[in-house]
């Protein structure tokens, strides 16, 4: 009873739907990866080790443009940049010390931190982690694999519409902040939005996204008047 209470659970639902809509994406990573001249077990290798849709595609997308393997590294490196800021909230949230710590640093990406931070406690947070993790990267290694391997047979991957999946995804995650958020939250949207936008005709994909961060650094202005909270607040309002 209390495996089936838990699989109904927000945090393990979430994360079964994120992990398989998500992981479906690796069919077109497969078949970009043979398209651009690498191996089935190329591209396999790259999932199972690399595991950042992001910077897999810049990888391949280097490559298939005619860039050297440096060149493509290299900005694969730069993509994944953003994880590391992920590693070091997820870090203090999820509480792993250790050999666990270390695990759960390949699985930190943008759709496992995502569901992570939406969490609203650190069970829950464990749970939602560890299910997209899996579910996630089981899927994404055997569609890459079979996207791979159909690449002869299907001629346009594009035509699943699969590239639409994250955005949808995250937007759904996004709303529910946005909701409770208030105007700063708004504000630090629509700024994220519009210097992406403003970016992306001119930097390579992904960069604007890392640009599109910035917008947060609104959250460090404190409004006018607002006095800081200090530690010993909630100890003081717990006693009266």
């Amino acid at each position: 009873m209390r495996t089936f209470a838990l699989l109904k659970s927000p945090a393990v639902r979430d994360s079964l739907g994120i992990g398989v809509a998500v992981g479906a994406a690796g069919l077109a990573f497969g078949t970009a990866a043979v398209a651009a001249g690498l191996s089935p077990a190329q591209a396999l290798f790259l999932s199972l080790f690399a595991f950042t849709g992001a910077s897999q595609f810049a990888l391949v997308g280097v490559i298939a443009g005619g860039g050297s393997l440096v060149a493509g590294v290299l900005g694969a490196l730069l993509l994944g940049a953003r994880n590391t800021l992920y590693g070091l909230r997820l870090a203090d949230l999820l509480g792993w010390r250790g050999a666990r710590r270390a695990l759960a640093a390949h699985g930190v990406i943008d759709e496992t931190a995502a569901i992570t931070l939406a969490q609203s406690d650190r069970t829950s947070a464990r749970t939602a982690f560890v299910t997209t993790y899996a579910v996630l990267g089981s899927f994404w290694v055997v569609t890459t694999l079979a996207g791979a391997l159909a690449t002869e047979r299907v001629s346009d991957m594009d035509a699943f519409g699969l590239d639409a999946v994250g955005p949808a995804i995250f937007l759904g995650l996004l709303w529910p902040r946005l909701r409770e958020g208030g105007g700063r939250a708004w504000l630090i949207a629509v700024a994220g939005a519009g210097i992406a936008l403003a970016a992306t005709p001119l930097l390579p994909p992904g960069v604007p996204v890392l640009l599109a961060a910035s917008a947060a650094l609104v959250a460090l202005v404190r409004p006018v008047g607002t006095a800081p909270t200090t530690a010993t607040e909630p100890a003081e309002e717990a006693r009266a």
